[in-house]
């Protein structure tokens, strides 16, 4: 028999605590219980049993969350299930992330109304290297953050990270239908919405894909045998796999002498913006976790252009400022929005979440360069360092950019299309250099003219930018 669910509400408060005040630098979470506190934070979609569960908690207990290895590394649309999990880690819990080095060669038909390409073996497992790293590291960094927040967290264990490959490789097909098929109804495995999403699309399901949920199902319950977990964190659209998961153990260990069915699964939102967009992805592109993949700086402006209508949601699903913080900073936010403070604490705090300090510095100068107007704080060396790897920093040697006039270095590293497209520019004072207009097309660049003797910065009309460093 499945387990009963309780579907949370979907508005923005969803229960009404008395929630007690409390110091931000001691308490994260003013004293709530753990449920109550993802709740808060409109961190969960759906949960088995939440009465149940609640008593479940007040034991450490042990909790996993699965990652496909799909991609080369950890996206912001990672973070929700990630940020769930860790809730559970500080609070003293035993937490695993699990790489689908197995089950992403089969691919998850959830959520997706066409059939994925099956992954070469050597890209996924490149991918499970990246992402053991990916996941360590953000865990590592998330709880210097905690601890930041709150220095009395003491409780906090060691993630584990495990894959999948490493029990279902060995898994002979016959022992498997006769240990764990023989559990599964079809008529169950058709119900899920996964699949009848699939079986009404015109290229229907394959048998590869409908086994997935047998897969997933599978390793709750061996990590339920081994580990001793017993919960399972997902996005909303695992919710079908999750209860395989919890179905089969019931099965197996029903009747089993002590065995309470004390397995319970719980998802997370599938997150989109006021607009409608898939959560996570800034013009069609993925916002990488990795500062090699996704910079500082395109990384903390992707929060920094959070909505009004998305950003108090944010603030408490992807922070651990306390929710009463939170709430107060939005009412302050709301009466003069024109001035964005709650999204710049929103970019401020999940920056410095999972690029520790160094990264956000050179996210917020870089910012400064290209989006600022005051450049007497900036220095040369801050400058480059905070621009590594974008394009619009270019290394010069002195013969390229001493002595030279401006429209004639703009058009050189195609900040203009021209020289004469750049000597109109500068008579028309939109060009300008270290933010002042340079009219004059005779103009030549010389070393006082740079940011420390080092840099230059060029700007064609509002926001077309060329940063040129001496090596």
């Amino acid at each position: 028999m499945l387990e009963l669910v309780h579907r949370w509400p979907s508005t923005t408060r969803r229960i009404p605590f008395k929630w007690r005040a409390t110091s931000r630098t001691r308490y994260l979470h003013s004293g709530r219980d753990l449920l109550s506190e993802l709740s808060a934070r409109q961190l969960i979609a759906d949960v088995t049993r939440p009465d149940d569960f609640a008593k479940h908690l007040q034991k450490t207990q042990t909790i996993y969350a699965g990652i496909d290895p799909t991609a080369k590394s950890l996206h912001a649309g990672h973070l929700i299930p990630l940020l769930c999990l860790f809730h559970f880690h500080i609070r003293g819990h035993n937490t695993l992330a699990l790489i689908g080095g197995a089950t992403g060669l089969v691919g998850d038909p959830s959520g997706r109304m066409m059939e994925r390409s099956l992954s070469e073996k050597a890209q996924i497992e490149s991918n499970t290297v990246n992402l053991t790293d990916s996941i360590q590291q953000f865990f590592s960094r998330a709880t210097e953050y905690a601890l930041d927040k709150a220095p009395s967290l003491t409780t906090v264990t060691q993630l584990q990270v495990v894959n999948n490959l490493d029990w279902l490789k060995e898994l002979n097909l016959l022992d498997f239908l006769r240990s764990t098929g023989i559990h599964f109804r079809v008529n169950h495995m058709l119900a899920r919405d996964s699949v009848k999403l699939r079986m009404n699309a015109h290229n229907g399901i394959t048998f590869t894909e409908f086994t997935y949920q047998l897969l997933q199902g599978y390793d709750f319950y061996e990590l339920f045998r081994t580990r001793g977990c017993t919960i399972q964190v997902g996005g909303s659209d695992q919710w079908g796999n999750i209860l395989s998961g919890i179905d089969l153990i019931n099965k197996v260990e029903g009747d089993h002498t002590g065995y309470d069915k004390g397995c319970f699964a719980l998802t997370t939102p599938l997150l989109t913006t006021s607009q409608g967009e898939k959560f996570g992805k800034s013009a069609g592109n993925a916002v990488w976790l990795d500062e090699k993949l996704t910079s500082y700086l395109d990384f903390y402006q992707f929060f920094l252009r959070t909505t009004d209508a998305d950003v108090e949601k944010y603030l408490k699903m992807f922070t651990l400022l306390p929710v009463e913080e939170i709430d107060a900073i939005v009412q302050e936010h709301e009466i003069q929005p024109e001035h964005r403070l709650a999204q710049k604490l929103l970019a401020k705090e999940v920056t410095l979440m999972v690029h520790r300090k160094e990264g956000l510095e050179a996210a917020l100068v870089a910012t400064n360069v290209l989006f600022g107007t005051d450049y007497s704080t900036l220095h040369a060396k801050d400058i480059v360092k905070s621009l590594a790897n974008d394009p619009r920093l270019v290394l010069c040697t002195e013969n390229e950019l001493l002595g030279i006039t401006l429209p004639n270095i703009a058009a050189k590293f195609g900040l203009t299309s021209s020289k004469s497209a750049a000597r109109q520019l500068a008579i028309g004072n939109g060009l300008y250099l270290n933010n002042i207009s340079q009219p004059d097309v005779h103009f030549k660049l010389e070393r006082s003219h740079l940011i420390n003797g080092q840099v230059a910065i060029l700007r064609a009309g509002k926001d077309k930018h060329l940063i040129l460093a001496l090596r």
